[in-house]
């Protein structure tokens, strides 16, 4: 049940407070870290031609606003049922929750006072739990329910009936993406608009931060900034309006972009797939890929509410139309079905949270099972060249005055060498393309070739600039051998291979074998940025070297920026090298000490090893405090301003791309206000953003015709009638043109971006915001020769230097399963478990003479624990071997299809039959398995309790024992848990 009640501005600060609304009575524990979460904000928000469609129907901002109450019902409900408190010691047992508590907050517009109807869910920290007691919410399930929570509003917006139907009566449809079709049109054209509200925003609180030093705008202050942002944006409009206005404002505007908006629309009828339509097992596999590929980060494993989330999504997007109550057996459905698509990593584990990362798609780990076995294929030991002859040979390459120090040396020799897989890793600024200049001479005098090519067209070039010779993208090479890649029906990526005499569907001719890259034996493949590549790029890369004889030489750094895939490969290839060579010396930086500092930032041991290197960092003055996002943007923007201002190239590091474009738009617009920049000539860039004369920006897409690549970054050089003429900040004679459509599709401003746009990139200095992941963190403090500083959000020092710390152990490496296995079951040491039925429940209603016979109960217990432990132990082991057994036959199934492929299987069907067999007596096993593990953790807690219960009996007396059997009889009868989970408190 739902109630809703009203607050006060009073009540509202004393439930914010942590305390009861209207007594003003603590609930729970204070709250006494500065840096405790109050509440936990959850946004209701929808594609924005919903908003202008409610603006310009009064039936359907009606429609849309009970779709949005509909929703808020759902989301509280779920939080409710899904989150919990903490209990025990350690907080290790799951406390449910009967009520939670939720302030709703109503918006019509965006802060730039564009329509814009959405809303706020603040859920309070204080949960009651169903025993009655008050705490704080167990807030680490809360954020990765968060996933499932957005799914929600997906299906809430593309399925909802009342909505559609209100939709299909004024002539609208949704489209692909969920817009309303018949509106999307003018969506840019407003965007536009907020675009430069924003940008004016940020500089009238920047310039009201200066004037009032040290201080936060009240309310009032921010909505009259609010405002004056958005009368600048649009000339000749008052700077305060009342609602009435402001209605009349947008509906000219709007009907400025299209004249037949207001006019009458023919209704449309309401196209449904019918639930018997549906293809369950194509859902399925979509919620798997979904969930997959929002897993990248965790090494591919993803939790009950991924695949959840993916299911709710899959449907969304499935056309059905229905209420929502009577679409969770569907959901269910394809969630149980979706399971099926993945590989449970906890198999053993009974009952534990949703939460928890213990799934991983069956795809991925095929394919890291697949990328082991190529790479031990091609494990070939060597030798090295000759280290004398490498050194002449960098006397004679390299310019003078530098020279290789001893792990270049060995590095340069390892590539030069015969070994079939090498791997050289480093940190930033150790001098690895300094080492290949080198190495590529020393194998072009042995008479074998080297092929470099890198991860991205970006990172390709720059290695070929470095270099001096010429460097193509990793797929280049893969598809000359081939290889194409695309998406099945359920959204996985697809690799397939061309053989030659193939027709090749993309081009319509046939596929006549490599032209570009026509590798033979003993030439080196050496791929650059190599902790970029993913795993199914590597895979194909494996395999053209085991086609052609080359060898691979990975060289790289699997810490820094991570493939927008599945990464490992670069560290499964290491593992398997028989030429591993780490560089260890940092000759980017002019401070040793900082150098020496970066190495132990790079990868540290524990938290208490993060927390040194912060403290170092703090004391460096390396680590710059603010209270908030909106001070950390204040400093990065002032960072730039500073540097630049003395013609130096810093760059900004941000943990999201929003985060990155508020920071280029603030930018630019401070450039145009000190007059840098001029409005004369104006484009249109990715995402409506304003593009300038003079501004920095990033190309997105590699265009052969125009000769641009994904993340190369350019100054605006001149903004013409045909298009955008774009000069490399890195080469003052590179000089590109684009025309205004690759402009608008793929061309954004670039004073700051994510860790993915500055990798690569050396610069004067470097500013890490807050929120970055390790590899983040740690890309960003290596880019500047000479300062480099990060951002956190604190209200103390020591908090500071905490949250850096955490940034430097977010987003470990898992490379194989086994790491995966790990890590899932390191999550799951951390997770509140549900409380195990009492096992001393039975005692408690048994006749007190019973229940004294404890040494004869102790006895029997510590028995049956041991025996089922023992056979426990026996099944553990069996499974741990055939599950090994099971990865070998798989590989080498895998292997026999590869190289068979078109060929009669002939005896070969016997290892697929072998591993049928074993994985039917393994299923069987595993069932029976978990059985016993059940078994083993009730004897086990049984045992617990009965030694308990004998040590209590021997201190108290029998009287004493007595009294608190009876109690615990008294309370185990006791119907509290019965209570009704209830309210919503809204304003």
């Amino acid at each position: 049940m739902i109630r809703t009640d009203l607050l006060n501005e009073a009540g509202l600060r004393r439930w914010v407070d942590g305390c009861d609304p209207v007594t003003g009575e603590r609930r729970g524990r204070d709250l006494r870290s500065a840096d405790a979460d109050l509440i936990l904000d959850g946004t209701i928000n929808a594609p924005k031609s919903y908003s202008i469609a409610a603006l310009i129907h009064p039936e359907l901002a009606a429609a849309f606003e009970a779709l949005q109450d509909r929703l808020r019902d759902r989301i509280i409900t779920t939080w409710q049922g899904e989150l919990n408190a903490r209990r025990g010691a350690g907080g290790r047992i799951r406390e449910a929750l009967q009520r939670v508590e939720v302030v709703e907050l109503k918006h019509r517009r965006s802060r730039a006072l564009d329509p814009h109807i959405h809303r706020h869910l603040w859920l309070s920290v204080k949960v009651l739990g169903c025993d009655g007691r008050w705490s704080n919410v167990d807030s680490r399930v809360a954020m990765k329910l968060h996933t499932v929570i957005n799914a929600e509003g997906e299906l809430a917006a593309r399925t909802d009936p009342d909505w559609l139907h209100a939709l299909a009566r004024n002539g609208y449809t949704l489209n692909g993406d969920g817009e309303i079709a018949e509106l999307a049109h003018v969506v840019r054209a407003l965007s536009r608009r907020s675009t430069q509200i924003e940008a004016n925003r940020a500089m009238l609180l920047a310039a009201w931060r200066a004037e009032h030093p040290g201080q936060d705008p009240s309310p009032d202050q921010l909505h009259q900034i609010d405002r004056l942002a958005w009368a600048k944006a649009r000339p000749n409009k008052p700077d305060t309006i009342d609602e009435t206005a402001w209605e009349h404002l947008i509906t000219d505007e709007l009907a400025t972009l299209d004249p037949t908006l207001r006019g009458p629309r023919a209704a449309t009828p309401v196209r449904a797939v019918e639930l018997d339509e549906l293809d369950f097992g194509l859902l399925a596999a979509r919620a798997a890929v979904d969930a997959d590929g929002r897993s990248t980060a965790c090494g591919g494993r993803f939790s009950l509410f991924d695949l959840r989330a993916g299911a709710t999504r899959a449907l969304a997007s499935s056309g059905v139309v229905g209420a929502r109550e009577d679409l969770q057996e569907v959901i269910d459905e394809v969630l149980g079905r979706a399971v099926e698509f993945t590989v449970d990593l906890l198999a053993e584990e009974s009952g534990r949270p949703a939460h928890v990362k213990g799934y991983m798609a069956s795809a991925t780990a095929a394919l890291k099972i697949e990328l082991a076995a190529r790479l031990d294929a091609l494990t070939h030991a060597g030798t090295p060249a000759s280290e004398e002859e490498v050194a002449a040979t960098a006397g004679e390459v390299l310019r003078e005055g530098v020279e290789l120090d001893r792990q270049q040396v060995a590095a340069a020799a390892a590539i030069a060498g015969t070994d079939r897989l090498v791997s050289v890793t480093g940190p930033a600024g150790a001098g690895k393309t300094t080492m290949l200049r080198v190495a590529k001479t020393a194998l072009a005098r042995r008479g074998r070739g080297m092929v470099v090519v890198a991860p991205t067209k970006k990172a390709a070039s720059v290695a070929g600039n470095e270099l001096g010779t010429t460097a193509s993208s990793l797929h280049a090479l893969l598809a000359d051998h081939g290889y194409r890649w695309g998406r099945d029906d359920a959204g996985a990526e697809v690799w397939t291979r061309l053989a030659r005499g193939d027709l090749d569907p993309a081009t319509g001719y046939i596929y006549e074998g490599p032209r570009r890259f026509a590798l033979t034996a003993w030439d080196r493949i050496v791929v650059d940025e190599a902790g970029m590549i993913d795993l199914h790029t590597a895979n194909a890369l494996a395999t053209v070297a085991a086609d052609t004889g080359a060898g691979i030489a990975m060289v790289g750094d699997h810490l820094q920026a991570r493939p927008v895939g599945h990464s490992g490969a670069m560290a499964a290839l290491t593992r398997r090298a028989t030429a591993v060579v780490e560089l260890t010396a940092v000759h980017r930086f002019r401070d040793p000490d900082y150098a020496a500092l970066t190495l132990r930032m790079r990868e540290p041991a524990s938290k208490e090893a993060a927390l040194a290197v912060a403290a170092e960092l703090d004391a460096r003055g390396l680590i710059h405090r603010v209270a908030d996002q909106v001070q950390a943007r204040d400093v990065m923007v002032e960072a730039y301003f500073r540097w630049t201002r003395d013609h130096h190239r810093v760059a900004l590091v941000t943990g999201t791309n929003d985060e990155a474009d508020a920071i280029n738009e603030a930018i630019q617009q401070r450039r145009v206000d000190a007059g840098e920049l001029t409005l004369r000539r104006i484009a249109v860039g990715q995402g409506e953003q304003r593009l300038l004369e003079g501004d920095v920006v990033q190309t997105r897409h590699n265009d052969r015709t125009a000769d641009v690549e994904n993340r190369a970054v350019w100054t605006i050089r001149h903004i013409t009638p045909a298009g955008l003429e774009l000069l490399s900040t890195s080469d003052s004679g590179d000089i590109r043109t684009v025309t205004l459509d690759y402009a608008a599709r793929h061309v954004h401003l670039a004073y700051a971006s994510t860790v993915h746009g500055i990798q690569g990139e050396t610069t004067d200095a470097a500013v890490v915001g807050p929120g970055v992941d390790a590899s983040g963190l740690y890309v960003g403090m290596t880019r500047g020769r000479s300062h480099n500083e990060a951002i956190a959000i604190a209200g103390t020092d020591a908090a500071a230097r905490d949250r850096i710390a955490d940034s430097m152990l977010r987003g470990i490496p898992e490379v194989s399963i086994d790491d995966s296995l790990r890590a899932a079951r390191t999550e799951l040491s951390r997770g509140a478990r549900p409380p195990a039925p009492a096992p001393w429940a039975d005692h408690a209603r048994r006749p007190l003479g019973h229940v004294l016979d404890i040494d004869r109960v102790h006895a029997a217990y510590q028995r049956r624990e041991a025996t089922t432990r023992s056979e426990l132990d026996k099944a553990t082991r069996w499974l741990h071997d055939t599950w090994r057994t099971l990865l070998d036959l798989d590989a080498r199934i895998a292997g026999d299809t590869a190289t068979g492929h078109g060929r009669p299987a002939g005896s070969d069907g016997e290892p697929i039959a072998a591993r049928d067999r074993l994985a039917d007596e393994y299923q069987s096993r595993a069932r029976a398995h978990a059985d016993l593990v059940r078994t083993h953790r009730e004897y086990a807690q049984q045992l617990d309790v009965a030694e308990t219960e004998r040590r209590i009996r021997a201190t108290l007396d029998p009287a004493q024992h007595r009294a608190e059997n009876v109690a615990r009889h008294s309370h185990a009868a006791s119907p509290a848990a019965a209570s009704t989970p209830t309210a919503s408190l809204r304003r």
